[in-house]
């Protein structure tokens, strides 16, 4: 997540930025909060692994976009935050961060069991089955921030752990060996998702090319290929440091003019597509989510008959 607490603002300039951030984040969560709610209205989709992972991604990426917000707000708002509370966000933060990647593989390869495997599928991809992979995604997703936790007790002194400045990853966790875990859990983590990624789409590709009727098979097939693009936009945010350093060289007095906005564009704006692109992609979900939240339906739970 980026920051522009170390840039000085002007007091319009970060109203507006702070502004303009509560209310996008407001405006996604609220549109994840629809799907959510279309989730949960019909029973079929709770019984479903399928939709209960991809529910599962929206309401993560729900809780990071709260708390991300939350702590750019924080950075303009209060100078010192309390050392616990501080590390309490960092760690659901980059738990969450970590987990949006994860669950996509996860959905990748439900959709190759049951393009590959459809005799096992109803066998392998329960739902209780579905829930204790969820568990096992938020141990896997804690790991890397409980590391920074643990390296920060044992190579930090008491001193150290008074309130800092700004509630910002480098200020809390500063040494060498969590800029190194960071680098490590990143490239681990990624590297593995794209594998599972290329594999499920591999064989589910072979699958089609095979199968006398293809509909089923080409369908999973865009669907992989679709978790592609989403984990595309999940990685955008690696490359923000990469294009706040490049455009710091040809704009040095708008560092915080660019900092703010590759944070929409890395952070933000990624969290929005995602579900939104799943969601209405899928017909029978998105036929639900008309069906609750349409105009019509909406004016006639308002004004009853």
């Amino acid at each position: 997540m980026n920051s522009t607490s170390d840039l000085v603002d002007g007091y319009e300039e970060a109203l507006v930025k702070n502004i303009v951030i509560v209310f996008l984040g407001l405006i996604i969560n609220s549109i994840n909060a629809m799907l959510v709610v279309t989730f949960f209205a019909n029973p079929i989709f709770s019984r479903d692994s399928r939709y209960i992972l991809y529910i599962h991604l929206v309401m993560n990426d729900m809780i990071m976009i709260f708390v991300s917000v939350a702590l750019y707000v924080m950075s303009y708002t209060l100078r010192f935050v309390n050392f616990a509370f501080c590390c309490t966000l960092l760690t659901l933060v980059t738990t969450t961060f970590m987990i949006s990647p994860l669950n996509l593989a996860g959905m990748a390869i439900e959709r190759f069991i049951a393009i590959c495997k459809p005799l096992h599928h109803p066998q392998i991809c329960t739902p209780q089955r579905t829930y204790i992979f969820i568990c096992f995604l938020w141990c896997v997703g804690a790991i890397p921030s409980l590391t920074d936790i643990i390296i920060l007790f044992l190579t930090q002194t008491a001193f150290s752990f008074k309130p800092p400045a700004f509630c910002y990853p480098p200020i809390v966790f500063p040494t060498k060996l969590h800029q190194d875990r960071t680098t490590y859990s990143q490239v681990i983590y990624m590297s593995l998702v794209w594998l599972i990624l290329i594999y499920t789409y591999c064989r589910v590709l072979f699958t089609a090319k095979k199968a006398t009727s293809q509909g089923a098979a080409n369908k999973g097939r865009n669907t992989i290929l679709l978790h592609g693009v989403q984990l595309l936009l999940c990685m955008l945010s690696y490359l923000s440091p990469v294009l706040d350093y490049v455009l710091y060289i040809f704009f040095p007095i708008h560092r915080s003019k660019i900092s703010f906005f590759n944070y929409l564009l890395t952070n933000i704006i990624p969290r929005l597509l995602s579900p939104l692109i799943y969601g209405v992609r899928d017909q029978r979900f998105a036929k639900e989510l008309k069906k609750h939240f349409s105009c019509k339906q909406l004016f006639a739970r308002t004004v009853p008959l």
